[in-house]
């Protein structure tokens, strides 16, 4: 979950002018980021082989 400090980090990495879109973006990638970090934590995770496996399905 992204919070407001999280987010007044980004915006702070952002050129003086910016898009709408390109904001989204970060946030979305950022968003991204932490999901795939707590699901590593949590051991939601497959292999190297599992996802070669699932890539040749």
């Amino acid at each position: 979950m992204l919070t407001k400090a999280k987010v007044v980090k980004q915006l702070e990495k952002l050129p003086e002018e910016f898009t709408l879109d390109e904001l989204v973006d970060q946030l979305i990638l950022i968003q991204k980021i932490e999901k795939g970090l707590k699901d590593s934590e949590e051991g939601k995770v497959i292999s190297e082989k599992e996802l070669d496996s699932e890539i040749e399905k």
